[in-house]
């Protein structure tokens, strides 16, 4: 009898996650089958899990649009040049922290820490970004955020797990510090780079909140921004600017060019994680254990 219920056990366990997986996945299934739905089919109306006439109406129609069009460009423009940014200045940071030799190395680490421990609201930062005049600009999103001190410290731990033998073999080859940094650092560290490049280009991909902050001209809206006003019914005040002019004039039911943005704006993050999943399997481990 316990041998038939130890059996059985897996089976239910397996049933039970497949039927959770299913319940998850089909709002994401709905939102891709109503954004490829035709005008004429969805005015239907009713559920329908396997349209009969299938349609690129929607994304047409959305990437031949300015508003977003200029949407996308700007959030791809975060994604790349923030990731680069970001990556340069915590790995710089990281490496140079886990240098013994470096001056005030503890005081600045205290620092590091005390961010990761207290938030200083909304206000500050703000005050910060007006008095840099860096309001409607593209900047005002990636200079305030441009590193992280949780990732500082983590990657600093797997520099800490370089030993100092190769810099010094390096050295009495003739090697100066910029040879040392390109030449044998970041080629070691390319696996933790893999891993929090993926961690800044997705939180550089879904910036929000800072671009209602800082960004008041619709016409630099990020995607996720313009996204959000497009679900938001387009006759309330709150859908205004660009998003209130993409869902006005055109015989394209709303719902299926809304289904059709989520999915634009969902589906190129989902193709980086291929290209780097083998780097970052490795990457978010590396540092944690030192032998």
């Amino acid at each position: 009898m316990r041998k038939s219920t130890k059996d059985l056990f897996p089976v239910f366990n397996y049933v039970v996650l497949s039927l959770i997986g299913l319940i998850t996945l089909f709002p994401l299934y709905y939102v891709v089958v109503v954004s490829f739905m035709s005008p004429s089919e969805y005015l239907k109306g009713g559920l329908r899990l396997f349209p009969s006439d299938w349609s690129l109406a929607s994304y047409q129609y959305l990437l031949s649009t300015k508003a977003f069009l200029s949407a996308t460009m700007i959030s791809g423009f975060l994604a790349i040049v923030g990731t680069i940014c970001s990556l340069v200045i915590t790995a710089a940071l990281s490496y140079a922290l886990s240098r013994r030799r470096m001056p005030a190395r503890r005081a600045i680490l205290l620092l590091i820490l005390l961010t990761t421990l207290f938030n200083p609201g909304m206000i500050p930062p703000y005050l910060l970004v007006r008095d840099l005049h860096l309001i409607n600009s593209i900047w005002a999103l990636i200079i305030p955020v441009l590193t992280s001190g949780w990732y500082v410290i983590l990657m600093k731990g797997f520099f800490d797990s370089i030993p100092d033998s190769l810099e010094e073999a390096a050295q009495m080859d003739g090697c100066n510090d910029l040879g040392i940094w390109f030449r044998i650092i970041l080629p070691l560290s390319l696996p933790s780079l893999a891993a929090f490049g993926l961690f800044y280009a997705v939180a550089y991909w879904n910036t929000f909140f800072s671009a209602v902050l800082y960004i008041t001209d619709s016409s630099k809206w990020p995607l996720q921004v313009l996204l959000q006003n497009m679900l938001i019914d387009s006759s309330t005040a709150a859908g205004g600017g660009a998003a209130q002019e993409l869902m006005t004039e055109q015989s394209i039911p709303p719902e299926t060019l809304k289904m059709a943005a989520v999915v634009i704006a969902t589906v190129p993050i989902l193709f980086v994680y291929p290209f780097l999943q083998k780097h970052f399997a490795k990457g978010v481990m590396v540092g944690s254990i030192k032998g």
